[in-house]
């Protein structure tokens, strides 16, 4: 059976470079490009007529409405919608910045399709996309910056059921959704937290006041 497709728009102040990139990933089956914006402000403008996108591709230079300052709104208003950062820089302050915004995952404008694929799907699926760029820094950035990780309210129902007796199956049926749900969200908060265990993410709620006891 054909997976439903991944509606996605395009943020880029670049004409030939969005245009193109649109075009790239209509090629792939999985993917519908539903609209493109030059900056923060035409997104703004256009993202109330396409309610059904979930994954926002993010130039991060762009005049009057940058990408930072785009993925922080799009997060405060849209907050079920992801953002994968696409861009030409590759510093430490910029990937940091971009997920401190909000941003699931970030990648080089010089990255294949097949790759760029694949990113898309993973943060759709799991909420965040770790690369060779990206890993080592964000965990550095965790510790070093105390970026505060964020949650989404299924995850944080989760934590919470974690602190009790139940299986991970006793888990899914109370919160009315699949196994293979329970387990993205434990996947989820795993990789957020740099966390192996049930317990630790249990030590972690606790600490920091997201279980209630």
């Amino acid at each position: 059976m054909q997976q439903p497709s991944i509606s996605i728009a395009i943020v880029d102040d670049h004409t030939l470079f969005r245009s193109g990139l649109a075009s790239l990933l209509e090629e792939f089956d999985e993917i519908d490009v539903m609209f493109e914006a030059m900056n923060g402000i035409d997104l703004q403008a256009k993202i109330n007529q396409h309610a059904e996108v979930q994954l926002i591709l993010m130039d991060i230079n762009m005049p009057v409405m940058d990408g930072f300052a785009t993925t922080k709104w799009v997060k405060a208003n849209y907050p079920n919608v992801h953002v994968l950062a696409l861009s030409m820089l590759e510093d430490e302050k910029a990937i940091i910045g971009m997920l401190k915004a909000g941003a699931g995952g970030y990648m080089l404008k010089e990255s294949t399709p097949s790759d760029l694929l694949t990113a898309i799907k993973m943060i759709v699926n799991k909420g965040f996309y770790v690369n060779e760029l990206v890993s080592g820094r964000l965990l550095v950035a965790l510790k070093n910056e105390d970026i505060k990780p964020t949650f989404s309210a299924r995850e944080l129902t989760f934590l919470q059921y974690c602190s009790t007796e139940l299986t991970y199956k006793e888990i899914a049926d109370l919160m009315n959704v699949s196994p293979r749900t329970v387990d993205n969200y434990r996947e989820s908060l795993f990789a957020k937290l740099n966390i192996k265990s049930r317990t630790g993410l249990v030590v972690y709620g606790i600490k920091n006041n997201l279980i209630n006891i």
